[in-house]
């Protein structure tokens, strides 16, 4: 049968097993937009107030699911506006299938109205990128974007269609069963022309690095945000209680191991604890699993666990030995990896070393202040006791993002989304409207600070449009707390342009948008506002107001070895 290009886009999309998009129409996009029209009981669009916050719920929908997060936008400015979400993707190594439409082929490349050369934009800030010129290849262009988008590490993916192009028309046979229902590699429909083949280690690999792991004395895993993408926490846990080993998790990788769990360490890096950070650098083997060795985990290299062997396991060849130089390394599916090499390990008992671990965890950080009577620990820990560990939480980046992760007990994968390589302000809102429409049945909370709030809270008329029940926690102390605890440290107190004693009132915010605003400047009022805003059933915002000079610690200077840590400040 004939079809055109923008009903060949609908059809693709319900082949891969896509129900939800996020987007915002516009021109150049409209064939396809008027597809949607016609076949909305097939895909439901979620018109957001912005690109970029479709972006982020597109992200926000992956990260919650596991399944490919899609968004559309028109030419020009509105591509423009999804290239700080795809670097958030990119980054986090989220997978995505970004569709943009552009002028007619006839019109590209002589700066015409709403132009712009979005596949060299986001050249690299994507896995790949296309520009389908003709009809004919668009369908496989399109599978091949998901093959690509979820394979190995996976990724963002942009295809980028002229109008004339979702306006032609084209031959289109439908298929009995999508890629939804099969494996990667075994994809060989439309004619796609890259197949991606995962390679595994040998047996030698293997026995490398099984001695590396019976011999040491002092083991110390270090986990990131892979081992949650490649749905290996179950084995990950096998793994560490057979051998004993202490656990620390990257800020990606902090829902990937329960927080309560005796060999939990904690958060390792800037602002981890003292028994991840200690225990790293005293380790005499590092075993990294899905985790890419940041700055922001090791500080400076040259002085990052010194005394340590290193074992790398992940699935993207290009991070090992990439930031630290390893003893072995074991590339692959993380998930078939802990699988095989668990039984080649030996059993281990405690030892002294978990005995040092255990007295490094009783350090209690001075940050129980009493500058405030809304302390971030008790708001997140009460979270936690009403709404359970299902609760999936979403933050902005800053103070709030690092008090969340110290303090909120996440025991189940998926449950934490948040911007880490790229760090984006602005993120969690869209994510929290991802996260809410793919699982309607579950509760969302979205943490942010205030500085972070302004830059997408248009998105709350998102929210009140669709109903969305999230509840909105605005860290609320009147800064860009992050950078004014630099200041104070380390820039003799010059807040340069960081107080934000301007407004919005984020309650009358909220009502403005007709949803629920609640106020709370002590731990009693909280609960009460908390408690009637989930008793609501509906979108609500919380404005907690906390103390300007509250930090974040502990905390590793720039450039020191992460063991010397910041443990209180006068």
């Amino acid at each position: 049968m004939k079809y055109t290009g923008a009903r060949i886009v609908i059809e693709c999309l319900v082949e891969q097993g896509v129900d939800t998009v996020f987007g915002y129409p516009g021109g150049a996009i409209l064939n396809i937009y008027d597809e949607l029209y016609k076949h909305k009981d097939r895909i439901r669009h979620i018109l957001t107030a912005h690109e970029q916050g479709a972006a982020h719920a597109a992200d926000g929908y992956s990260r919650s699911t596991g399944k490919t997060g899609v968004v559309l936008a028109t030419s020009g400015p509105g591509a423009t506006n999804l290239v700080t979400g795809i670097a958030t993707a990119y980054m986090d190594s989220v997978p995505m299938v970004a569709i943009t439409c552009n002028v007619g082929c006839s019109l590209l490349g002589k700066d015409s109205f709403q132009e712009v050369d979005i596949t060299g934009i986001t050249m690299p800030i994507t896995k790949h990128n296309y520009i389908v010129r003709d009809v004919n290849r668009l369908a496989e262009t399109i599978c091949e974007a998901f093959l690509i988008a979820q394979s190995g590490r996976p990724g963002p993916v942009l295809i980028d269609i002229p109008k004339d192009v979702t306006a032609a028309v084209a031959d289109y046979e439908p298929l009995v069963v999508g890629f939804a229902s099969e494996k990667p590699d075994s994809i060989s429909r439309r004619n796609v022309r890259r197949v991606i083949k995962e390679k595994f280690p040998t047996d030698q690999d293997f026995e490398n690095a099984t001695q590396l792991i019976n011999s040491s004395v002092r083991p110390f895993l270090y986990i990131g945000g892979g081992v949650i993408i490649s749905d290996a926490c179950t084995e990950l846990k096998e793994f560490a209680e057979k051998r004993n080993i202490p656990v620390a998790v990257s800020l990606m990788g902090k829902s990937a191991f329960p927080s309560e769990h005796e060999l939990c360490c904690g958060m390792i890096g800037m602002h981890g604890t003292k028994a991840a950070n200690c225990g790293a650098n005293k380790s005499d083997l590092i075993i990294a699993v899905g985790a890419r060795f940041s700055d922001r985990v090791i500080s400076d290299s040259s002085k990052f666990a010194k005394s340590s062997k290193v074992l790398h396991i992940d699935i993207d060849p290009a991070e090992i030995n990439k930031n630290i130089p390893t003893a072995a390394s074991l590339v692959g599916d993380i998930k078939s990896i802990l699988a095989k090499i668990i039984p080649m390990i030996e059993s281990r008992s405690s030892s002294e070393w978990n005995e040092q671990i255990t007295e490094w965890k009783q350090h209690i950080p001075a940050m129980y202040s009493k500058k405030t009577k809304l302390h971030p620990k008790f708001v997140f820990e009460y979270i936690n006791r009403k709404l359970g560990d299902d609760t999936i939480i979403t933050t902005e980046v800053g103070q709030h993002q690092m008090w969340t992760a110290q303090f909120y007990p996440f025991s189940k994968p998926r449950t934490f989304l948040t911007s880490g390589g790229l760090g984006t302000m602005g993120y969690g809102t869209g994510a929290a409207i991802g996260a809410q429409v793919a699982n309607p049945n579950r509760k969302v909370v979205h943490i942010a600070g205030d500085g972070s709030f302004r830059m997408n809270c248009n998105e709350l008329a998102t929210i009140a449009h669709y109903n969305l029940p999230i509840i909105i926690i605005v860290v609320n102390n009147g800064v860009l707390g992050m950078v004014r605890q630099w200041q104070n440290l380390f820039y003799d107190k010059r807040y340069s342009e960081t107080t934000l004693d301007f407004g919005p009132d984020f309650v009358k915010l909220a009502e403005a948008y007709g949803i629920q605003g609640y106020r709370a400047l002590s731990e009693e009022e909280f609960i009460g506002v908390f408690d009637l805003a989930v008793k609501g059933g509906k979108p609500a915002v919380i404005d907690c107001g906390m103390n300007i000079d509250e930090m974040v610690l502990p905390m590793v200077p720039a450039g020191k070895p992460i063991d010397q840590l910041l443990l209180d400040i006068e």
